[in-house]
């Protein structure tokens, strides 16, 4: 348990240190965000206009949704690529400018738009199952969107620096995923699990200003708060951009990325109980 904590530690601390060498990684994730809460606010203004025509169940209701959620795919497909772009040239000690970064997505627009109608249409059906289903029903949903995740999770690398087409992206993520570590994530959640506890000890010290100050600090405090999840959120995004292209790397070609150690890549997942047909990190 000790040796789990302190790895994914290590593994914090040299994403971190890989994102303040190269600072204008956050900005893909900042451009990100702004760009969604745009998205955000213009579908909910036709929404606050005329209700009726986008009645929930409605075939236009779905269609605007579905619309929601392929626009809101697509800005966070396009930036997540340049991110990646540019952070497996710093991996490879090469530097990329933010704008090359963009200029390398705006090269993938029509791989990027197909997969964001793929990641659309699966939200959506979730969404739509998860409104019908029970509390037994949310647990299964739940565990069918992990596995969704697991079996996406090298698409994007795929699809940016193999210059694959989408299915043929979905089918190398999932070859990398099932040949490479097995079945259950374990390092991949760690920087995820470090930053919720963080948030949480933020939250709880804005709690603790009605106790203290009776109140008198709580609207700052809570204001203080919620600018610190936006950060949060923004170096999130930048580590957990680092991290899987670092392990993207490792799965493609057993190379370990200089900034990272052989055990925190290989320790990533974890792997299969040896046997015929279960290879180990970075044999493909």
């Amino acid at each position: 348990m000790f040796e789990s904590i302190g790895r994914s530690l290590s593994l914090v601390k040299t994403s971190w240190d890989v994102l303040i060498d190269d600072k204008k990684l956050l900005v893909f994730p900042v451009l990100s965000g702004i760009v969604t809460i745009l998205v955000i606010l213009s579908f909910v203004l036709p929404l606050i206009v005329s209700k009726s025509l986008f009645a929930s169940g409605s075939i236009i209701g779905l269609v605007y949704l579905f619309l929601f959620y392929l626009v809101s795919y697509f800005v966070v497909i396009f930036f997540n690529t340049a991110l990646i772009s540019c952070v497996n040239a710093k991996l490879n000690g090469k530097s990329m400018t933010v704008g090359e970064g963009l200029s390398a997505s705006a090269r993938h627009l029509p791989a990027i738009l197909g997969w964001a109608v793929i990641a659309a249409t699966v939200g959506l059906i979730l969404n739509l199952l998860e409104d019908r289903a029970g509390f037994i029903g949310d647990i299964i949903l739940a565990m069918i969107g992990g596995v969704w995740s697991l079996i996406t999770y090298f698409v994007v690398p795929v699809l940016i620096l193999e210059d694959k087409g989408v299915v043929d992206s979905f089918k190398e993520s999932l070859s990398l995923v099932r040949k490479t570590w097995g079945e259950s994530i374990v390092g991949a959640a760690s920087i995820a699990i470090i930053f919720v506890v963080v948030g949480l000890l933020g939250a709880a010290c804005v709690f603790a200003t009605l106790f203290i100050a009776g109140g008198i600090l709580f609207i700052p405090a809570l204001v203080l708060f919620l600018l610190f999840v936006v950060v949060l959120a923004v170096v999130y995004s930048a580590m957990q951009g680092i991290f899987v292209t670092a392990l993207y790397t490792y799965a493609k070609t057993g190379t370990i990325p200089s900034a990272f150690s052989k055990d925190q890549i290989q320790n990533a997942f974890m792997p299969k109980q040896a046997g015929p047909g279960n290879l180990s990190g970075g044999n493909i």
